[in-house]
């Protein structure tokens, strides 16, 4: 199935969930957010949350900086 990740198109096998797309996104274990068609997912809802064909998810990594 095909979807959108912060706004490029990837190719993911069926049954993909939001928690498998943040994984191939980032490797950070905290200050880490998912949102699904616009809709935040919290983070214990993300293993749970299945993807369809052109879902689109944006994962956003806290940075620190000044």
């Amino acid at each position: 199935m095909k979807v959108i990740v912060n706004g490029e198109p990837r190719e993911l096998p069926e049954g993909a969930s939001v928690a498998e797309v943040v994984a191939s996104v980032t490797a950070a274990a905290t200050g880490v957010a998912a949102a699904l068609n616009d809709e935040v997912v919290r983070r214990s809802a993300w293993e749970a949350t299945p993807l369809k064909d052109a879902d689109r998810v944006e994962v956003l990594t806290a940075v620190q900086g000044g």
